[in-house]
């Protein structure tokens, strides 16, 4: 199957740091070697990501922005855009996706990446964050129809934009699969920037083995799969 050309401009929609790395950093990097320009926009700073007593809200965000701004470095994206909504408490409102329209006006982006709002469960030992379900439906409710009605949210003063295509990660129905084995060890070494979240755990053999398993439906070593959905 032949890969889609690397687009332009994507901008990317998830919940907290270290979500994309475990999930599309592979596609990410390997579109940013190629010339693609990249945004990531995190709905919360993950603020709620710690299991020590003691520990501030404010002390777990700082942290958790530092290191997701060093694992985007590790990829090579453009810019890092924290929303700062609660951690644990993100819903899908209208001030959320009034915040997308405005970042995907902002930065028109051809392709916008985000989670899958409809996956509750994965296998029978994970059940998907109700805040990755909330960040993935106000990005695609802020893609279609929003970002591209001048007449929503005209307050922002920007152009409205046309977002061409929607890759979901995680998706329960995918059709695209992504070639990664050229940066699937810099999506490990991204996510090993998430010290907090990790701690002394070698994700390496746990990223190579959902790779591999995603990879194996067409024959891939290495692979990300996607739900491709095309607007334009």
């Amino acid at each position: 199957m032949e890969e889609p050309a690397t687009p332009e401009r994507a901008l990317v929609v998830a919940a907290h740091p270290d979500d994309v790395e475990f999930t599309c950093a592979g596609t990410l990097a390997k579109w940013a070697r190629r010339g693609c320009r990249i945004a990531l926009v995190l709905c919360t700073s993950g603020d709620a990501g710690t299991e020590e007593a003691g520990r501030s809200r404010e002390e777990v965000a700082r942290i958790r922005e530092e290191e997701q701004r060093a694992a985007a470095r590790v990829l090579g994206l453009e810019e890092v855009i924290f929303l700062r909504h609660p951690d644990g408490l993100l819903q899908p409102t209208l001030e959320l996706r009034r915040e997308l329209v405005r970042e995907i006006r902002r930065f028109r982006p051809q392709v916008l990446v985000c989670g899958d709002p409809s996956v509750y469960f994965y296998g029978e030992d994970y059940i998907n964050h109700p805040d990755h379900r909330a960040a993935a439906q106000a990005a695609l409710e802020a893609v279609f129809p929003a970002a591209g009605m001048p007449l929503v949210f005209p307050e922002l003063g920007l152009p409205p934009h046309r977002v061409q295509e929607v890759y979901i990660y995680g998706a329960a129905q995918p059709n695209l699969w992504i070639d990664i084995e050229e940066t699937l060890e810099i999506k490990i070494e991204a996510l090993r920037c998430h010290r907090s979240q990790i701690g002394d755990w070698d994700p390496g053999p746990m990223l190579q083995a959902w790779a591999a398993e995603e990879g194996r439906a067409v024959g891939l070593r290495y692979a990300e799969a996607f739900r491709r959905m095309r607007l334009g």
